[in-house]
């Protein structure tokens, strides 16, 4: 009997589990403080730090299927994506990991079993074919003597083009980081499939395809090629749960699979097809996957970095969805069959289901118009063109910012007997491709980061004060012995009760003192992998690594943290409230001074919502409850009912904050004894930070009652200054709107009569050079506004000409250049602003219909204008 999907992966899952592994969940789609990739793109993702010696954890081996996206940077599938049997925009990576455990032997001997025996995958050994990295001696040896492959079925892959390391069988999951030999496993097809062995010409049929990557982490990369070894070398496979289970169910397509073909006959059967090979349908079966999983994991679309592919994906599948017949908005509605076939059985996502509903609606809905708005830009170019060619780069910007594909445009311009400009095109595509692959390499600049191996415990609990012992000094990225006055540097002590900036709260602050009354000052306190680091200034004396020290926190400015702190766990549980579950938090800052909250939401708040959030979050505050921590097991927090954020890294033991029945929360930060403490709340802005992106900034305490003050002050002046109260001050402000726009109107009413004065005035200024009617004159003193208005006005009237107006105004001149659209294939406005700016000492730039430029050389201007003229006979 075939195994299906979730048997495959429950199986794997269970065999590495019996191999003393801890199965880990699947981490975030969007990596957690990791600038080097663009999306999770494999299963050791979340364990980079444990592999760079700057984590740890209470086990050495780990198991996962984690869920993966590669549709940008490194590694990115897209185009092959409905169009091959094996590759998808997202995936389930299958993996185990040994963090100095085990190695090349072990590693190699469990994945041979797990295939082979037939107690697991029970694979024909003929069947597997092995390639091993050229100079890997020691794998291509465990393989042929300790397995027992045959040699000729183990295949050394050397490099490319005589590039270090650049090799097929050379991992890294992005330009720096972790990275080492691989050793890859093959299953043969057969004959009946075309294609030939890896590392031979023609191994990119679908014969041979790879199943399973084991990397042997040694390095670490940096930004500059060194490869610097890694504190202990680690392991970590890969093996995608579509293509195994695409083995053991005997079908050579992954779409063949149990889980798509269900998927892509709702497909067909939600958009009304009964063509159930056409590929359109694989490409979108493969991007629910991605979209809906990437929404749940907090992305929404727009127009950055992972939202912009998310973006991307939408309108591929929407795409192909019109393209199979759809007349109606369908990606939605395919939420539900996902959950239902994946067996989709996560909170994140079940809870956030009709948000990402809702997002894919949207999208799509806004897709449309968008398609609309860039059929009619195009029609509108058309009947611009001088000659039946459009260019590429409008292809382009129709392609890029209103989604027209090209094969759309292409049609349409064939129904005009209109040739596309399909090089340029192509030139613009590759430039937006490669601006994508510099982006999309996030890594940090900062290569000098303060890596050690010390370790501080944390009291900051218990005390604001305490004894403790130096354990290292770091001045500018040099660990030193001493420092003494007046130098900057890094302290890091044995136990501390300054808090590390982290999880949106800021460091402490404060003063660290010895028995000879050495004095350092604390400005800042940061995480530096297990030590806690004291940022700030010697003052007095000098502190030496091993001396006994007293560090005492800045009181006054913990409070006040602990007070906005404690007020953001009451926020979020009071936004989920009054706008919904979808509400998730995207950041925050908390600081002494106010607080910032950023969540998913995909609207504007009302005024009726805001008041709403500010009423409850201080009716709590009035109640005066007791904020309780606790500190339990990660399961047992879960089950208390604990919230925590999607993409954070939890150890087994957590601290658990609770507000009463209205706020659970996980939180290692500091708060506030009962919620009365924080005295009042007041909600500042509400705004946007990116799409479907909202942020809060709210104050607290004595802060917010100064700030109502302030504001109450500023109201008070107002009324003074119109004359008002604070009863009719809207009615007063109104009147004054409405005088100064009728106002505005009869100015605008003035510039019209005076621009069609001067135009009527002008009218009678032409000159025709070589069948060309050209106006070249000097205006004073005009309005820069009406100088725009009277060429409008010459134009229409003129039909077809070349004018340049030069105005004379506070010892500055403006010159403006207009070419009606007929003769811009002859002459450009830009190339007569340019000749025109360098000789008045000035700037300038258009386009070829109209341009400007300003320049501070009178003296100048009247040669410059006859020497125009001539300019213009010459070239015309």
């Amino acid at each position: 009997m075939k195994p299906s999907t979730s048997e495959v992966r429950q199986m794997f899952l269970n065999f590495f589990h019996k191999k003393g592994h801890k199965i880990i969940s699947s981490s975030s789609l969007i990596p957690k403080n990791d600038p080097t990739i663009l999306f999770t793109n494999a299963g050791m993702n979340q364990f980079k730090d444990i592999f760079l010696g700057k984590d740890q954890r209470n086990y050495s081996r780990a198991t996962s299927s984690q869920r993966c996206v590669r549709a940008g940077g490194k590694h990115n599938d897209l185009e092959k994506v409905g169009f091959t049997p094996k590759h998808h925009t997202f995936f389930e990576m299958l993996g185990n990991f040994s963090f100095g455990d085990y190695f090349k032997h072990e590693a190699i001997a469990f994945s041979w079993e797990l295939l082979t025996s037939p107690h697991w995958f029970n694979l024909p050994k003929e069947k597997l074919w092995v390639t091993v990295y050229e100079g890997d001696n020691e794998t291509f040896n465990i393989w042929k003597k300790d397995i027992g492959v045959l040699p000729n079925q183990i295949i050394r892959i050397g490099d490319k083009k005589n590039a270090l390391y650049d090799s097929d069988n050379f991992w890294s999951m992005g330009e720096t980081g972790p990275c080492g030999p691989s050793s890859e496993i093959f299953f043969d097809h057969g004959p009946k499939i075309v294609g030939n062995p890896p590392g031979t010409s023609g191994e990119d049929g679908d014969r041979y395809v790879e199943i399973w990557n084991i990397v042997f982490m040694q390095f670490n990369r940096q930004l500059n090629g060194t490869m610097l070894p890694l504190p202990q070398s680690c392991v970590d496979t890969g093996m995608g749960l579509e293509r195994i289970t695409a083995i053991l169910q005997n079908v050579h397509s992954n779409y063949k699979i149990d889980i798509f073909t269900k998927l892509i006959q709702s497909v067909a059967e939600t958009i009304g097809t009964t063509d159930l090979n056409n590929k359109s349908l694989h490409v979108i079966a493969d991007h629910i996957r991605s979209c809906a999983f990437l929404i749940a994991d907090g992305v929404i679309p727009s127009n950055d970095n992972q939202a912009y592919v998310l973006r991307r994906l939408i309108r591929r599948a929407v795409h192909h969805g019109k393209m199979l017949g759809s007349k109606e908005t369908f990606f939605f509605k395919l939420v539900d069959p996902l959950i239902a076939i994946m067996n989709i059985n996560d909170n994140n996502f079940i809870k956030k289901k009709k948000h990402i509903e809702k997002i894919l609606q949207t999208e799509e809905e806004q897709y449309a118009k968008n398609i609309e708005r860039g059929i009619s830009l195009l029609n509108t170019e058309i009947t611009q063109l001088s000659d039946r060619t459009l260019g590429g780069d409008i292809v382009f910007r129709l392609y890029d910012t209103f989604g027209l594909p090209l094969e759309w445009t292409e049609g349409i311009c064939k129904q005009h007997n209109i040739e596309i400009d399909k090089i340029g095109f192509e030139y613009a595509m590759t430039q937006q491709r490669q601006q994508a692959r510099n982006s999309s390499r996030f890594y940090a600049k900062n290569q000098n980061a303060i890596y050690t191996t010390q370790s501080s415990i944390f009291k900051g609990y218990e005390y604001l004060q305490l004894q403790t012992v130096i354990t290292a000094i770091n001045i500018n990225g040099n660990t030193v012995e001493t420092i003494r006055p007046g130098k900057n540097g890094i302290i890091f002590l044995e136990s501390t009760p300054c808090y590390a900036e982290s999880g949106g709260q800021i460091g402490d602050s404060g003063n660290l003192y010895d028995k000879k009354n050495s004095h350092f000052s604390v400005h800042d306190t940061q995480k530096y992998s297990q030590a806690i680091g004291h940022s700030g200034q010697m003052i007095t004396g000098e502190l030496h690594i091993g001396d006994t020290v007293i560090i005492q926190v800045n009181e006054q400015k913990r409070k006040r943290i602990c007070l906005n702190h404690s007020s953001t766990h009451l926020l979020q549980a009071t936004l989920q409230q009054v706008l919904g579950k979808h509400v998730e938090q995207k950041g925050s800052l908390v600081s002494d001074s106010s607080l910032r909250f950023d969540f998913s939401h995909y609207k504007p708040m009302t005024l009726e919502e805001i008041h709403t959030v500010e009423e409850i979050i201080n009716s709590k505050i009035r109640l005066n409850s007791r904020i309780e921590t606790h500190v339990m097991k990660l399961e047992d927090a879960k089950s208390y009912g604990a919230i925590s954020l999607f993409n954070e890294t939890y150890s087994d033991y957590v601290r658990v904050l609770k507000i009463s029945d209205f706020s659970i929360e996980l939180c290692g930060g500091t708060h506030a004894k009962r919620t009365g403490d924080i005295g009042l709340f007041h909600l500042r802005s509400e705004s946007s930070v990116a799409a479907g992106v909202r942020r809060i900034e709210a104050v607290t305490g004595d802060k917010a009652l100064l700030i109502l003050q302030k504001e109450n002050e500023q109201l008070l002046n107002i009324t003074n200054l119109l004359k008002a109260n604070r009863y009719n001050i809207y009615e007063k402000i109104h009147s004054f709107i409405n005088h100064t726009h009728n106002l505005e109107e009869k100015i605008k009413t003035l510039y019209q009569q005076k621009a069609l004065e001067t135009k009527n005035l002008l009218a009678n200024n032409f000159m025709t050079i070589k069948g060309v009617q050209i106006l070249v004159y000097t205006l004073n003193n005009l309005e820069p506004k009406l100088l725009h208005i009277i060429v409008k006005k010459l134009k229409n009237q003129l039909k077809s000409g070349i004018i340049v107006l030069a105005n004379i105004i506070d010892e500055k001149v403006f010159i403006i250049a207009s070419v009606t659209s007929d003769l811009t294939g002859r002459i450009q406005a830009c190339s007569i602003i340019e000749i025109l700016a360098k000789k008045i000492d000035g700037k300038g730039g258009g386009h070829p219909n109209i341009a400007q430029a300003m320049g501070f050389n009178i003296t100048t201007l009247p040669k410059a204008l006859i020497d125009i003229k001539e300019w213009l006979s010459e070239n015309l």
